[in-house]
């Protein structure tokens, strides 16, 4: 079953995750296409809107595939099988990590104008994308998460393949997921409307976010 838009799954997300508003959670959101499905759910759960900014490091005429990924405070991670699979060596992609790395500086400066991140520390964290295919982004998050003292980390997205669960549930204390098909292409093929976020509506959940929370 194809969900319609990523605001329609953040609604049937946060439906499963209703128990943690007695924990105080932070949602935390991966831009961009994590952002709308976070919003859904703070909103949900009367939680603050945060970001968490990791980089994807695709494989070569395979963008789509994810080899690893980089992310703040210098966090890397590696999918050796996918690397070994395609011939790869970690030292082959040191240009498109240098650039992702600069990417990742040039949008924590693009999506947060407004001051310091909010503390994380001692709290439990509602992490939230759009999807999930190979899980390198999301270990690459949960561990910035984990440097910045998360005390509890739920993973929490609408669809991955069943065959990436276990080992996320390694890394994050709980995965909250809507479909978790055997059959697994990409994330796109499980939404009827997969656009593009723009930079300028990441940083419009993130303000109307912030006016909700402080009303």
């Amino acid at each position: 079953m194809r969900m319609r838009d990523r605001a329609s799954a953040g609604r049937k997300l946060a439906g499963e995750l209703t128990e943690l508003r007695a924990e105080n959670p932070i949602v935390v959101g991966l831009p961009r296409g994590g952002v709308p499905v976070a919003a859904e759910i703070a909103a949900a759960l009367h939680a603050p809107l945060d970001i968490v900014l990791v980089r994807k490091i695709g494989a070569p005429h395979r963008p789509e595939l994810a080899v690893g990924a980089v992310g703040e405070d210098d966090v890397t991670v590696r999918n050796d099988a996918v690397l070994a699979e395609l011939g790869l060596t970690w030292s082959d992609l040191t240009a498109q990590i240098e650039h992702e790395r600069v990417e990742i500086d040039r949008r924590a400066r693009a999506l947060r104008p407004g001051g310091p991140r909010p503390s994380l520390r001692d709290r439990t964290v509602v992490l939230v994308d759009d999807g999930i295919a190979t899980g390198a982004t999301a270990v690459a998050a949960i561990r910035v998460l984990r440097r910045l003292g998360a005390a509890r980390i739920v993973l929490a997205v609408p669809v991955a393949p069943a065959q990436a669960l276990p080992g996320l549930r390694e890394i994050a204390d709980d995965v909250v997921c809507a479909m978790a098909p055997r059959r697994f292409v990409a994330v796109g093929q499980w939404y009827e409307d997969f656009a593009q976020v723009p930079d300028q509506r990441v940083r419009d959940l993130l303000a109307s976010a912030a006016v909700e929370h402080h009303r």
